[in-house]
């Protein structure tokens, strides 16, 4: 990972600080007791127990290190003008083809999650409505080369 910023949300700094510390306070003593207890058990050459513990830990020290990087470069969000779309506001749209509303929340990629409407500041539908205001009308590119409108109906 590059040393570029990685935009969070104050929950989402929140979150990623939360799961480091679980990782470095519950499952990192838990992953070198089981390497203990597996190395208790004699030949570690043929000890499927000790290579498991081994593959967790290798997996568990990564997370680690990228969650640390991710809080190093971290720009917390902290947008409290709602008059355009931009990172850290909620919008609602309405895509013009169908009158279907849709709520989201705008983040960065670290903290995007769609199935809880919140998306990407890198998306298709956040490039096109960043530095929106509400009324305007505009045009999401699709990855087939086509696009679609929406319409910006709120921001909080």
């Amino acid at each position: 990972m590059s040393d570029t910023k990685v935009y969070l949300t104050s929950e989402g700094f929140l979150e990623i600080e939360q799961e480091l510390n679980e990782l470095k306070n519950v499952k990192r003593p838990e992953i070198i007791k089981a390497l203990k207890d597996a190395r208790a058990l004699g030949d570690l050459s043929e000890n499927a127990d000790y290579d498991a513990a081994r593959a967790e830990q290798a997996q568990i020290e990564g997370r680690i290190l990228e969650l640390e990087k991710i809080m190093e470069n971290a720009e917390i969000i902290e947008n409290k003008k709602t008059d355009t779309v931009d990172l850290g506001v909620t919008v609602k749209i309405c895509y013009v083809d169908d009158d279907e509303e849709e709520e989201y929340r705008i983040v960065g990629s670290k903290e995007a999650d769609p199935s809880n409407n919140k998306i990407s500041n890198e998306s298709p539908i956040a490039k096109s409505i960043i530095g929106a205001k509400v009324g305007e009308v505009r045009a999401v590119a699709t990855p087939n080369g086509g696009s679609y409108n929406v319409i910006i109906k709120a921001i909080s």
